[in-house]
Order: C-alpha cells, then sequence, then structure tokens
C-alpha cells in the first residue's frame, strides 16, 4: 500500500532529493530567542523530521533588515550570528532524514515604526497596513538598493548555515507590494507590469550572485489576490512564469492578501470552511510553469492531501498545521496507523496563539513547542503499576486517562453523563464549530485502545471512589456557568450552556452580555441567529471577544453583520428585572456614569464557570498529600512526592476542576500531570 501511496513517493527539486511529497510549509511560531531558532526552534523542527516529513520549512517571515522590524517573533537574517545557529538546526534535521529551508522576506508595511530600531516602515507608495497600523515611508532609489543587497546576504547566511534552500515570500509584503497594479510609480520601480517585477527580479539578480546557480531558490507568491483592482490570474501566472524564467526552482501557491482580519482567515481558512479551498488556483499554475508547485491552504487531513496529488494538482502537499497537531503523521501512515493521526481541527489556536500569548500552542498537542520537557510519543514509566481513577470525561479527564495508560496505569474513568466531552462537546454543537469535537473522538479512540476503562452514567461520590481502591484520584469534573454576576436579577439569566445544550430555546429578541472574552459568548450569539428576530451583544471590553485571535474572530463579524446584530461595548450589565412579561435589562457605561436599559424577552450571560469541587474537597483529608500540588515538579515534569509511602491515595484536580480556562490549558494539566506518574 505505501507503495502506490501518492504521499510516500519520493521527489526531487533540482539535485535536492526528498523522501515524499509531504512538506511543512513556511510559518513562525515565534519560538526565536532573541531573534535566533536556538534550541526551542530546533527541537520543534527536529520532532517533525523525526515524524517522517520530507522538508520542513522554517523562519516563516525571516527579516532580512533592520528597517522590517520583528512583528511576532521573526527570525532575524540581517544578523551574523544567526549563522551557527542555522547550523545546528540544519544539522539537527538532516539526521533524520528531512530537508530544510528557510523563507525570507521584507515585511514592508506589515510592522511598526515604533519597535526595535524605531526605523521608519517603507512600501511602493505612502500607505498604512490595517492589521499593524504604521504609516509608510515611499521607498527611495537607495532604500530598494538597500533593501536589495540585504536579501542577498541573507540568503548567503542560510546558505552557509548548511540549509538546503530558501523561499522568498511575496503575499502582503514588500516584494509583492511592487507587483499590484495600484504601483503606479514613474521611476522604473513601477507602473507596467515589466516595471512592477524591476525589484523582485533585482533581488533574485541579488541573490544568485552570491549563492550560486545550484542553490535552491523558492518563492511563496499570491497568484491572485481576490480583491477589486488588486492582482488578478492573469498576471499572477504572467509574474510565476517570469520568475521561472530568471531561476526561481519552485512555487508555492497563496491566494488573497493577509493585511487585513478578513484576508488572512481566507488565505488560511480555518474550521468550517471547505477543504482545499486555493486548489484549483494552485493546478493552473503547475499546469503553467515548468517547476515543482506546492500549496497548504486548509488542506487538513492525508485524505485531501492525496487527492491534491492524484490530481495532479501539486506535486508536494503542505500539511503544516495537521503537523503541528501531530508531527509524526507521516510515520503513522507508514506504519499503517493512519486512524491514530491527531486531527487537526481546524481551531487556528495555533496562530491566535502568536498574538494573544506570544507563541503558537496547538488546542489539544500541549507538546507542541514543549520538546524539550514534553513527548510526543509517550513510552511506560518502567515502574509499579498504579490503579488511576479519573472523575471526569472533558478535554483535561480524557488526556490524563490517556497519558496515563500510556505509561502503563491502569485506569478507569468515571463520567456522569451518557458520553464524553465535556465542555468541547457543547462548544461543537453549532455546525461551523463541529470540527472541534475531533479533540475528543481521538483521545476516547486512543483511551479505547489503550484499555481505559470508561464508566458513563456514573455520578461519582466518595463512596464510588474508596470502593475502587485507587493509587490516584484525579478530578477533572470542570465546572458550571457563572450567572451569579449582577447586582440584582440573577435569577432571570440563563447561561450560554443553556442555548447550547438546547435546554433553553432562543427568544426572539435577546441580549447576550459577554463578561468573559471568548468564544463562548459568541458562539451562542452566532448560534441564536436563526431563532431571534433582534439581538444585541453587550461587553464590559473596547471590542468584542478580545481573547479571540484574528483568524477567529471574522466570520462572527460576518455573521452579526449579516443578521444586523447591535453590538454594545464598554458597558457592564448590572442588573435584570421582571416588568410586564418581559426583562428590563440596565446597563451602565464603563467610562461614564450613565445608565441605560433595554426591554428583551431573554437575558443569555457568560462568565466563565465556576468549579464543580464537591468531589474534591470531600476527598481532600483522606488522601495522603491532602490534595496539595507540588508547582515546581508539576512545571518540571516530575513525580508528585507529597505524602509519598503514606497509606490512602493521592489527590489531584486539573483543568476547569481548579478554575476557568480553555481547553488547551485543561489538555496541558491533564498531560503534565500524568507524565510523571
Amino acid at each position: 500500500m505505501s507503495s502506490n501511496d501518492p504521499l510516500l513517493q519520493p521527489f526531487a527539486i533540482k539535485h535536492l532529493q526528498l523522501r515524499n511529497r509531504v512538506v511543512s510549509t513556511s510559518h513562525e511560531p515565534a519560538y526565536t530567542d532573541q531573534g535566533m531558532p536556538r534550541q526551542r526552534y530546533r527541537l520543534y523542527h527536529e520532532e517533525k523530521a523525526k515524524g517522517g516529513v520530507a522538508l520542513t520549512m522554517i523562519g516563516g517571515s525571516s527579516i532580512v533588515a533592520p528597517d522590517s522590524p520583528p512583528a511576532f517573533g521573526n527570525l532575524e537574517m540581517y544578523r551574523d550570528e544567526i549563522v551557527p545557529w542555522l547550523r545546528e538546526l540544519s544539522d539537527g534535521v538532516h539526521q533524520h532524514g528531512s530537508a530544510v529551508m528557510c523563507q525570507l522576506t521584507h515585511l514592508g508595511w506589515r510592522g511598526s515604526n515604533f519597535h526595535a530600531d524605531w526605523l521608519p516602515l517603507v512600501w511602493p507608495g505612502h500607505g498604512r497596513e490595517p492589521t499593524h497600523r504604521s504609516f509608510t515611508k515611499k521607498a527611495e532609489d537607495w532604500d530598494l538598493a538597500r533593501i536589495i543587497q540585504h536579501y542577498a546576504d541573507a540568503a548567503e547566511r542560510c546558505k552557509a548555515g548548511g540549509l538546503d534552500g530558501i523561499e522568498l515570500e511575496a503575499y502582503g509584503h514588500l516584494m509583492d507590494s511592487f507587483w499590484l497594479p495600484a504601483n503606479q510609480r514613474d521611476d522604473g520601480w513601477g507602473g507596467s507590469l515589466e516595471g512592477r517585477m524591476h525589484f523582485s527580479l533585482e533581488v533574485l539578480r541579488a541573490i544568485r550572485r552570491v549563492v550560486g546557480s545550484e542553490f535552491i531558490v523558492g518563492i511563496r507568491m499570491v497568484v491572485e489576490d481576490d480583491m477589486p483592482g488588486g492582482l488578478g490570474r492573469e498576471e499572477g501566472l504572467a509574474i510565476a512564469q517570469t520568475l521561472v524564467d530568471h531561476g526561481i526552482d519552485f512555487i508555492s501557491v497563496i491566494k488573497g492578501r493577509i493585511d487585513n482580519d478578513v484576508g488572512i482567515a481566507k488565505v488560511i481558512p480555518g474550521m468550517g470552511t471547505p477543504a482545499g479551498p486555493h486548489l484549483e488556483l494552485a493546478g493552473a499554475v503547475r499546469r503553467a510553469v515548468s517547476v515543482p508547485v506546492m500549496q497548504a491552504a486548509r488542506i487538513s487531513d492525508v485524505a485531501t492531501a492525496r487527492h491534491a496529488l492524484r490530481e495532479g494538482l501539486v506535486d508536494l502537499v503542505g500539511l503544516t498545521r495537521p503537523q503541528i497537531a501531530d508531527p509524526h503523521l507521516i510515520a503513522k501512515v507508514l506504519a499503517g496507523h493512519e486512524e491514530r493521526i491527531r486531527p487537526c481541527v481546524g481551531a487556528s489556536y495555533c496562530m491566535d496563539q502568536i498574538y494573544i500569548s506570544g507563541q503558537a500552542h496547538c488546542l489539544h498537542n500541549p507538546a507542541i513547542g514543549r520538546e524539550s520537557k514534553l513527548p510526543h510519543e509517550i513510552t511506560p514509566s518502567g515502574g509499579p503499576v498504579r490503579k488511576v481513577l479519573i472523575v471526569g470525561a472533558g478535554p483535561a479527564g480524557l488526556e490524563a486517562a490517556r497519558v496515563s495508560a500510556e505509561r502503563g496505569h491502569q485506569v478507569t474513568v468515571i463520567e456522569a453523563n451518557s458520553q464524553a466531552g465535556g465542555q468541547v462537546r457543547l462548544a461543537s454543537v453549532p455546525l461551523r464549530r463541529r470540527e472541534l469535537i475531533g479533540v475528543v473522538d481521538w483521545r476516547v479512540s486512543e483511551c479505547e485502545r489503550l484499555g481505559v476503562q470508561f464508566r458513563y452514567n456514573c455520578y461519582a461520590g466518595k463512596e464510588e471512589v474508596l470502593a475502587l481502591s485507587p493509587d490516584v484520584v484525579i478530578i477533572a469534573t470542570g465546572g458550571l456557568p457563572n450567572t451569579e454576576v449582577l447586582e440584582y436579577g440573577n435569577e432571570w439569566v440563563v447561561s450560554t450552556w443553556d442555548i447550547l445544550a438546547g435546554d433553553v430555546k432562543p427568544a426572539e429578541s435577546a441580549l447576550v452580555f459577554d463578561y468573559n472574552g471568548g468564544h463562548q459568548a459568541l458562539t451562542a450569539a452566532e448560534f441564536m441567529l436563526d431563532h431571534c428576530r433582534k439581538l444585541e451583544i453587550v461587553t464590559p471590553e473596547r471590542m468584542l471577544g478580545p481573547d479571540i485571535g484574528g483568524l477567529n474572530t471574522p466570520p462572527y463579524l460576518k455573521a452579526f453583520a449579516e443578521h444586523g446584530v447591535q453590538q454594545t461595548l464598554s458597558h457592564q450589565l448590572t442588573g435584570v428585572r421582571r416588568e410586564n412579561g418581559r426583562l428590563v435589562a440596565t446597563l451602565r457605561n464603563r467610562y461614564a456614569d450613565i445608565t441605560s436599559e433595554r426591554v428583551v424577552d431573554q437575558v443569555v450571560v457568560e462568565h466563565g464557570i465556576l468549579p464543580l469541587d464537591d468531589l474534591y474537597f470531600e476527598l481532600k483529608a483522606l488522601s495522603r498529600n491532602r490534595g496539595e500540588l507540588d508547582h515546581q515538579a508539576f512545571i518540571d515534569i516530575r513525580p508528585q512526592l507529597l505524602g509519598e509511602g503514606g497509606p490512602g491515595f493521592q489527590l489531584f484536580r486539573i483543568g476547569d476542576a481548579v478554575n476557568s480556562r480553555d481547553i488547551h490549558a485543561a489538555i496541558y494539566d491533564g498531560m503534565r500531570l500524568s507524565m510523571a506518574l
């Protein structure tokens, strides 16, 4: 089967022999250390090499010049000290059989005038990117000459660092900004298509002068930007062909632009969108040029990847986010264990977290970016087998069960509901977000393979726990919605859980009060749109969903705009009263002591959850560690020794049974506690 699998066929880019057709395309996880790809960066890419990827691209948007300041942890390729770090990384990837390249760019307007060296951003003209909001200087001839040389110097550093090639980035950055029809400079750097290509061809010539003709130089480029008056397909294909004529060795195809949230959400589409939406364009590029073509957008599983290859739409397929979810994806295909691949659920948590927390995290693979502490393949502990009892089958409990079983322990999970999932099952109720259930389904499948015993429809009390004589008890019971947030009238409100679970039907006129800032309230509000005639979302924040990143916000805002949802910012819901058969909600402006009222049929409140911790406190005095967690051991993934050797069981609680957090935090809790058992 492997010999006929299109994913596993070898392929060559010039002299470079690749062991299969799968690529991790360029992206920046923000794992840099002072602009350098040190240990964390190296281990992240080495793991993909161990997992069988043919080619891993490092340094998404690696910057070539000081006036292209880092916007999200970019590699600083204009510094000579990066070369030995590149050499260490390339040696590490090569020893596992994979090739490695780096993406180079000048960000142009995609940065800040008020960061790093405080140099003015340059652009073909005066402009301002909506996302980063800095105004630009119109690049002069000496700016362009300097930047062209910076590109060449950065390419030379990549070659000296042992990389197999480089990739130029040209979508939403300086290089492709010159291609746009709006660039009507009259100094030879704009106007006609020939003038608009002048800058990129000069960059390519300068690079070739220093790296030679054999070193691989590719490009990730916008071929069609899908914007009125923008770059159309005909011109995009002409640009691609011209670049190939001047020495480009491969093309990674992009459709769309990334200078605002709406654009980037289309370039990098997430859950609820069609699979492989840009593959048709990739096929058109492949038919038009004589070099290898790759594409990565929303290719989330091996079935879609095989389709792209079998239909001749690409030569190489980018499974980038899927290999963040599971860097051993190809190894599992090779081993005939495709069903064990941890699925990418399209949550875009990986990218949104770069801007929210400063680094990429996978929604449900906590080992990504933490390879120095957490393994991707869990091995048995080698110690005594323990009886581990887990109460609660939400994401925290399921992960604790999976990891404990992989460590060789005897695991039982007690769940009060009829099926596993907890809050993830609620979050996946709306059709657009149903892929989230993959977080649960994968873990249940793994637990069943490992022999974990599940007891559903079972309420665990003290007697049920003690009857099982466990060595370790992990409370993962989650929590219940906290709606007690008003000065008066709490009895008149319902929770987002009530709405999503179907326990309460959305009313014709409703107010949703978001006192959380995450997905919960906006998911419920979007779900209510088909039922509500009039809907208002109120938040004390200065914006909707401040804890939702730019890739996830656009679908909500699109739906709210289409349905005329009123958005009221900077207001606190202070109380609700019943009057004439309806509800009167009182709002107070956070910045001025001004109150107003709304008359509605329903008020929905989202303010996180309160831990469901009764069982934990009931068992606390009976446990040998009295529920105490050694924080440093927890951080270091070392055994919890508090109460070790005493009678009875150790007791811990994880996830939302501790406090209201998110899916990743719950799973991370479950993994690092259980890894030390």
